[in-house]
């Protein structure tokens, strides 16, 4: 029991910490606009990491952020303080990525209608 309501509280300072740490990220940030303007894309990683109590034990976390594909430099930033300051060792990280704006497609009528 004990080892239980362990775990679950080293689960619980690990979210608060990356709370905290998105909190931080969010405060002085360019508008997502402009940053897609700038070529950022929408990026979403799923973690896939080991509990710190129960390393056999596999949980999944999913991460979404503007960032720049191919580097993914704010990935990256992430993962560095995910080693650096939790306790769950990273086992695969899947990444997808889509860009938001895209150019617009056009399509030709072939006749035009008037009303009033």
């Amino acid at each position: 029991m004990a080892c239980a309501w362990r775990s679950g509280v080293v689960v619980f300072n690990a979210l608060l910490t990356i709370f905290a740490h998105t909190i931080s990220m969010l405060e002085a940030k360019p508008s997502d606009f402009a940053k897609q303007l700038q070529d950022y894309r929408l990026t979403t990683a799923e973690i896939i990491y080991g509990l710190p109590d129960h390393p056999k034990l596999l949980q999944s976390y999913i991460w979404q952020e503007l960032d720049i594909a191919p580097r993914f430099p704010v990935l990256h930033k992430f993962l560095q303080f995910w080693e650096t300051s939790l306790e769950g060792r990273l086992y695969i990280v899947k990444v997808a990525s889509t860009a938001l704006i895209k150019p617009s497609e056009f399509t030709y009528c072939g006749g035009e209608f008037l009303i009033h």
